[in-house]
């Protein structure tokens, strides 16, 4: 079947694959077939409250079934829709609501509706949706979104100033996922455990990885990251894990303080932030069997490489080759390509990368500029090298990247060499910046702040270590599962 819209992938899983599972969240489950019924239904809901094609659907709930088959009906109808994390409340809510201006928010939680009500946005609860979504439908006659419409507008974290949505299409959308699908190679039977929040790209995309793939996608709660993240893969019986760094870490201290039966894993993928690098040899002594695919990606392009299945354990360091169709190479300060070997900016070149951000005109230049009118580049503000081999090595962010005594240092390098000191268990580095003179460096563990610094200088050279070390009993987390380095430098104040 061609699929040229988001719809279309659901509609060609309830078609191959109807009977099948679709997603679960605790008892209630839907197949592909009852999915799709789902979001017809929730698209003439949506029709008849107004909503028309380019309408943007804001999304405000918590981790629910009912958000599948919404973000669905939304692409029937070609409205972009928008999910917002459960906890997006104050002056980040009106923000979004300022800057998205969406037609139409849909959530559960009264006192979120109440601020968009205040705010000037029309809001509306769930209790008509939940009857939509099971009463008899046929497809409408609504005109099917173009492949160059927009889908979606997913808000980026806004760690360092005000969120900013990343705008993609359905043709995007689909490049990206169907690229991302070639390398992964879901099967039908697989369970993708999904504790990520859908507001996180990474957890939204696998519901339109399992749709490809005949999968099935399990919905957990954001607490079954946590201590009981072992028993909840066994009881869904998970065979296939999208992780962050802090939930990798977190399962190897799970499996080794309570061992039991052992889920039954098969692939562990990786994005978000680089993987420490012990955690993946610890996983496969721990679960026999587990295959690991190590990924590079932002927002801006969903992913850029993936590395084939284990081929870290031959390019240590490395997180993969570019997407089948794309291309990912390194520039300079003046944008020129550089060879291979050559340390740069890590810029993105396909139909992955994104359409631009909504509404900034001057940041989407600035970061997808165009090259003689061909496809957008995206200048990731990362920095690393690609081998002859195409092979990307990741070293640090932007803002990663500072000066010592005049020395070029990188944050990643000092937070890789912590996480080897034994006792260790997560570490971060803040930056210089004009408020903070010096960098420091953050660590959760049982050492005193004395012996990781004493340590670290063991394995690298002087001025690279931080000349302060803050020893936490646990690292902030953010939604997407990620160090919270907001949290840490307000700790600083």
């Amino acid at each position: 079947m061609h699929m040229s819209c988001l719809f279309d992938v659901l509609e060609n899983a309830a078609h191959v694959h109807g009977d099948a599972r679709a997603v679960g969240l605790g008892d209630q489950r839907l197949t592909y077939g009852e999915l799709h019924h789902a979001a017809l239904g929730a698209a003439t809901w949506l029709h008849e409250q107004g909503v028309r094609r380019g309408d943007r659907v804001a999304i405000l709930l918590a981790q629910s079934l009912l958000t599948v088959p919404l973000l669905y009906g939304c692409a029937r109808l070609g409205a972009p829709f928008i999910i917002l994390h459960e906890q997006v409340r104050g002056p980040a809510l009106d923000h979004i609501l300022s800057d998205a201006e969406p037609f139409l928010l849909v959530g559960d939680d009264p006192a979120a509706l109440t601020q968009a009500r205040a705010a000037g946005a029309r809001a509306v609860g769930v209790d008509d949706l939940v009857m939509a979504t099971h009463a008899p439908v046929t497809d409408g006659s609504w005109a099917a979104p173009l492949a160059v419409d927009p889908v979606c507008l997913i808000y980026t974290s806004g760690s360092t100033s005000l969120p900013k949505a990343v705008v993609s299409t359905h043709d995007q959308l689909l490049f990206a996922a169907q690229a991302i699908q070639s390398q992964l190679c879901y099967r039908p039977g697989d369970v993708v455990f999904v504790c990520l929040p859908l507001s996180f790209d990474y957890g939204l995309y696998q519901l339109f990885l399992a749709a490809l793939s005949g999968a099935a996608v399990h919905l957990a709660k954001q607490h079954e990251a946590g201590p009981v993240l072992v028993r909840s893969l066994r009881e869904s019986s998970a065979t296939v894990l999208p992780a962050v760094p802090s939930m990798a870490q977190n399962l190897v201290r799970m499996l080794d303080r309570f061992g039991g039966e052992l889920p039954k894993l098969r692939l562990l993928t990786n994005t978000g932030a680089a993987m420490p690098e012990d955690v993946p040899a610890r996983l496969r002594s721990l679960l026999p069997g587990l295959r690991i695919q190590l990924m590079y990606g932002l927002t801006e392009c969903k992913r850029a490489t993936i590395m084939p299945m284990d081929e870290d354990l031959r390019r240590p360091g490395s997180c993969g080759r570019a997407l089948p169709g794309t291309e990912v190479f390194t520039v300079d300060d003046q944008g020129r390509r550089l060879p291979p070997e050559t340390y740069g900016e890590i810029t993105v070149r396909g139909r992955n990368v994104m359409a631009g951000y909504w509404r900034s005109p001057g940041l989407t230049d600035e970061r997808f500029p165009r090259r003689d009118g061909l496809l957008p580049e995206l200048r990731t503000g990362d920095y690393g090298r690609v081998d002859v081999d195409g092979y990307l090595y990741y070293s640090g962010r932007r803002d990663d990247i500072y000066k010592s005594n005049g020395f070029r240092v990188s944050g990643i390098e000092i937070e890789t060499a912590c996480l080897r000191i034994p006792g260790v268990d997560m570490a971060a580095v803040l930056p210089p910046n004009r408020a903070r003179k010096e960098a420091v460096l953050f660590v959760s563990g049982l050492l005193d702040a004395y012996d990781v610094l004493k340590q670290l200088g063991a394995q690298m050279e002087q001025y690279k270590v931080p000349k302060r070390c803050e020893v936490l009993p646990n690292m902030p987390i953010n939604h997407n599962g990620k160090i919270d380095r907001t949290a840490l430098s307000s700790l600083l104040d």
